[in-house]
């Protein structure tokens, strides 16, 4: 079976069709957050400081780190992402020991963050465009992590599925002419708004079955792509999840403060049996009960997780020379 193997200093999260859904937490992004990107040009991460403290105490097995910040005093982001994407690893690592997911379209940036990261993180990302292949394969080899390939090349994001499969699949064969092995490309087929496609949903499901059964790899997505404009997004994100985990999907980016979708998760773990004796499911159980009586749904989890209920990926990570 694939198994992408990911690491912090002493935490191993494994991504796999046999193992639990693997969820990457996404708020540490100051893309539409305007509040968030002023703190960051300011030097200032408390934001950053809670949003990896809560989502880890929510249920978040890895954290996608972004600093793709555009600062008023320098607009240009080869200068001022990398030290920023380092700062933020550091603070983050500071503060919880789960594996991280980097997160940049600059790949000065990236490398930046693979050499601030303890262990083994899961690089974000490569396209199918070549000279994002040319830039981003070569530090995926040279630094021995896996890495989330998103399914758009030099085209463009294509409405037909076969041609964000045949991109996938490029990208694959791209990886192995660089010793890069299957297992460690994650594929993100590319979520579409089910608001804008009404066949949204159906494609990404039948993708993630081929990306499964022809190529081998595991798969994410943007979680919350699939509701975009609509009302009650997080109803949608909740039907959703378990679709695409019931289909193949092993993990996703998305917010995991948020408790419906987390419920969604943890419910399709359980009927994955991917939750042995349904341990993980009382344990969650227990935090609801906690919100109905009125504690919010972040410190009931932080509280349960206190107490020995908590995630967060096997002991016994390395760091990476």
């Amino acid at each position: 079976m694939t198994r992408t193997v990911l690491e912090s200093r002493t935490k191993t999260v494994v991504i796999g069709f046999d193992e639990p859904f693997c969820v990457i937490g996404e708020r540490i992004n100051p893309t539409g957050r305007k509040k968030l990107a002023a703190e960051l040009e300011a030097g200032d991460f408390s934001t950053v400081e809670k949003d990896a403290l809560e989502q880890v105490a929510c249920g978040a097995m890895v954290l996608d780190v972004n600093a793709g910040v555009v600062y008023n005093s320098n607009p240009n982001p080869n200068e001022t992402e990398p030290p920023l994407m380092t700062r933020c690893i550091e603070i983050v690592q500071g503060l919880v020991d789960v594996p991280l997911c980097i997160d940049s379209s600059v790949p000065a940036a990236l490398e930046a963050g693979l050499a601030a990261a303890n262990g083994r993180p899961l690089l974000n990302s490569v396209t199918g465009e070549e000279d994002r292949l040319d830039l981003v394969l070569p530090l995926v080899k040279k630094y021995n992590v896996p890495v989330v390939a998103i399914s758009n090349d030099d085209t463009g994001i294509s409405e037909d599925p076969d041609v964000r499969f045949a991109v996938a699949r490029k990208i694959v064969e791209r990886a192995a002419d660089f010793g890069i092995p299957a297992h460690d490309i994650v594929v993100d087929p590319l979520v579409m708004p089910v608001g804008a496609m009404a066949t949204a949903g159906r494609q990404v499901f039948t993708l993630v079955r081929r990306l499964r059964d022809e190529l081998g790899v595991n798969t994410t997505c943007g979680a919350s792509n699939i509701s975009f404009g609509l009302p009650n997004r997080h109803g949608i994100n909740a039907a959703f999840l378990p679709m695409a985990i019931g289909a193949g999907m092993t993990s996703a980016i998305m917010n995991p403060v948020r408790p419906v979708e987390m419920e969604a998760i943890n419910a399709a773990n359980f009927l994955m049996n991917h939750d042995a004796n349904g341990g993980k499911w009382i344990n969650f159980a227990k935090v609801l009960e906690a919100t109905k009586e009125g504690t919010p749904f972040t410190e009931a989890a932080a509280a349960a997780m206190a107490a020995g209920g908590g995630r967060g990926g096997r002991r016994g990570g390395r760091r990476r020379a």
